[in-house]
């Protein structure tokens, strides 16, 4: 029964792709190292660490960036400071397109700088296999935001919040939220507290997708002071028996955990007081510093401690910062990095104590497949050295799993815990993951509990479709009353970052975020009359047309005139300006009708025949060659004084015309109105009928005049 697949009681069919929710592992999908998993939600990117694969070198060691855009990312979120989450960061930041922001917590970004750099230059690759220089690392480690704890980042509709996580110092799983949808992203994490870390925490929101880790599977961690006894105890033996102890750690993390541990016993073994342990790590001194400065996010026990003395002030470890200030005479302790025996001190080491049978290679974490730490677990009778030798393999090697890292009891019920109806395994390598997906899908099935479970390898895409109803809130005034049934609801609906809020159009400026502007336009058009001919058919149109001087309006320095038409539409013609005119004014609906209008009297007024009747004068000198056109304006103007004519005697019948001074005058009882056939102006003491008439002569005027469409 657990391989069979429910279908769900309704298929949703998918109308928007943004409804899709798109995760992809561009790293540690079906495998261990180069953690990066790309998140895609209502067209917002996430990137979820950058690390890189400690068994590669080179490109070939990065996660699948070259199946992404990186100028498309909006944030990196960095989960804390192993190579195989964060080596790749200064990469992505300084050697490809990517613009977005990056975060991680104050104590990872503290260390980044030191381990990379550390990392760097213990790499033994040549330059054309180097990923990115010191001057790369520096200029992204000031490009990168420190956050704190629950502290909650907002940006552009992406929000998280990062919880401890307690795998190592600094350590966090990021909640993220886009358009109401909850990833929880667990990162490495531990739900186990140890000798100065807390254990992991779960955070109180509903969470609709867990990314979660699985590197141990189905495997169960022995008791934690069974293990530290067994350690001990190994430990003893190995130097008892005037061996070398070696054990390979990353600089920073479980490492400080075996320091406590080792000191800790050799103080309560004076007999062991002669054989030295080293720490050696070019870092030690400064990440002693980083630990002691955030020693407010470590357990109740390391915060009492130091309260009486430093708990990392250790009295029986040296540090060791080179293989130089060694003295390889007898038996120890070395504590060297880095973890998987690829390259630097613990890989010279390993090759030089390899032969000697009495010395002991001790793993105290997770090995990563296809690397030398992997190898030597199985014990093989040799294995081949940086140079190519074939070096024998005499030495005890020993596994006692100090990482912290969940195992099956913890992953499961963390995973139960919150509840997330979807589950993307990563981190685990095929095996591991797939037992612990079996082992999950059987426990759901037996309760009948809907849960899917995914394991994708990489640059495969789970697509999980997500389409929430939309709900919006009052805010404001409109929140100060609550609404009844069927009450009808006034107001504007402001959708900001996937969010909706109803508001009052009153609310808009404090509420809204929506910041008011005023629009001047501005028109520049071709004018080839007189600014008075101008202004006579614009009070034609539009009455009243105030013409002021240009300086008097603005405070401008430059000379010319303003005609004002409704108080809203300046027409100004600046001197040396040539024949044209700028029209200015306050856009909005209303001023935007009357410019239109203002523009198609400016255009019409070359070619209207009133112009030109208008602007006629009697002179002393001939015109013969222009006879033709003023009898041609003539006849066209007591044509229209004739029409008009009718059209008054159809409304108010017999009138009085005088066609000499193009004047029409109305008797209505014996009340007179004068009317101006070329003005299209009514004169009356009566205030009825000069209305009555003045409507009539408007439609008149409609008819006989229609404004030119241009």
């Amino acid at each position: 029964m657990a391989g069979i697949k429910r279908k769900a009681e309704l298929e949703i069919p998918i109308v928007d792709e943004n409804d899709l929710l798109k995760l992809t592992p561009l790293g540690s999908g079906n495998e261990v190292g180069r953690s990066s998993i790309l998140l895609e939600y209502k067209g917002k990117k996430v990137l979820l660490d950058a690390g890189i694969h400690p068994a590669y070198n080179g490109l070939a060691s990065l996660p699948f960036f070259d199946e992404i855009d990186p100028a498309s990312i909006d944030v990196l979120l960095v989960t804390h400071f192993h190579v195989d989450h964060a080596a790749a960061v200064p990469y992505l930041m300084e050697r490809t397109s990517f613009k977005g922001r990056v975060f991680m917590t104050h104590p990872t970004k503290a260390i980044y700088k030191w381990l990379l750099n550390d990392y760097l230059r213990v790499s033994n690759i040549g330059d054309e296999d180097q990923l990115y220089t010191e001057e790369d690392l520096i200029n992204s480690f000031n490009r990168i935001e420190a956050v704190d704890y629950h502290q909650q980042v907002e940006i552009e509709g992406i929000k998280f919040t990062s919880f401890n996580a307690g795998h190592v110092l600094g350590a966090a799983m990021f909640l993220i939220e886009i358009a109401g949808v909850r990833v929880l992203y667990t990162g490495d994490y531990s739900r186990e507290e140890d000798r100065h870390l807390m254990a992991a925490e779960k955070p109180d929101s509903p969470v609709d997708v867990l990314i979660a880790e699985s590197t141990y599977g189905t495997q169960s961690h022995e008791p934690r002071i069974d293990k530290e006894n067994r350690f001990t105890t190994l430990i003893h033996n190995i130097v008892g028996r005037g061996g070398r102890c070696l054990m390979p750690v990353f600089a920073l993390g479980r490492a400080q955990e075996l320091l406590l541990i080792l000191d800790e016993y050799w103080e309560a073994h004076p007999e062991l007081d002669s054989i030295p342990i080293y720490y050696a790590s070019s870092l030690a001194k400064k990440c002693m510093a980083v630990y002691q400065t955030y020693i407010n996010m470590m357990n109740a026990k390391i915060r009492k401690q130091f309260a009486i003395s430093n708990p990392f002030v250790f009295k029986h470890i040296s540090n060791l910062r080179n293989v130089e200030q060694f003295e390889d005479s007898g038996p120890c302790v070395m504590m060297a990095s880095p973890g998987m025996l690829q390259n630097g001190l613990s890989r010279e080491l390993f090759e030089r104590w390899a032969p000697d049978k009495k010395n002991g290679l001790v793993f105290t974490g997770y090995c990563v497949e296809n690397t030398l730490a992997r190898q030597a677990m199985n014990e093989p009778p040799d294995f081949t050295a940086m140079d190519g030798r074939k070096i024998p393999l005499r030495m005890s090697v020993d596994y006692i799993s100090f990482s912290a890292h969940v195992d099956f009891t913890q992953n499961s019920q963390f995973i139960e815990e919150v509840k997330a109806p979807h589950v993307m395994l990563v981190h685990g390598e095929a095996n591991n993951m797939f037992r612990l997906k079996s082992a999950l899908q059987s426990r759901y099935s037996e309760r009948e509990e809907n849960i899917k479970i995914y394991t994708p390898k990489n640059c495969e895409t789970v697509k999980l479709h997500f389409r929430g109803e939309k709900m919006a809130k009052t805010i404001g005034t409109l929140a100060a009353k609550y609404p009844t049934e069927d009450e009808p609801l006034n107001g504007v609906i402001v959708a900001k970052d996937f969010q909706l809020n109803i508001m009052s159009t009153e609310d808009l400026n404090e509420l809204g975020g929506l910041i008011t502007t005023v629009v001047t336009q501005r028109q520049v058009v071709p004018f080839n009359a007189a600014i008075s001919l101008l202004k006579w058919h614009l009070e034609m149109m539009f009455g009243t047309v105030q013409e002021t001087d240009l300086s008097k309006v603005d405070g401008s320095t430059e000379k010319g005139s303003v005609l004002r038409v409704f108080d809203t539409i300046d027409i100004k013609k600046l001197q040396g300006a040539g024949n044209q005119l700028m029209l200015e004014w306050i856009g909005n609906a209303m001023n935007d009708m009357v410019a239109d209008s203002v523009l198609a009297v400016i255009l019409s007024v070359d070619s209207s025949p009133a112009s030109v009747k208008v602007s006629t004068q009697p002179c002393s000198h001939s015109h013969d060659h222009d006879k033709s056109v003023h009898l041609k304006v003539e006849e066209e103007i007591a044509s229209d004084f004739r029409n008009m004519v009718t059209f008054l005697e159809e409304q108010f019948g017999q009138v009085d015309a005088n066609e000499q001074d193009h004047k029409i005058t109305v008797d209505v009882d014996g009340v007179k109105a004068t009317i101006d056939s070329i003005k299209f102006s009514v004169d009356c003491e009566n205030e009825a009928l000069c209305k009555r008439v003045t409507n009539v002569v408007q439609h008149i005027k409609m008819a006989m005049k229609p404004i030119t469409v241009f």
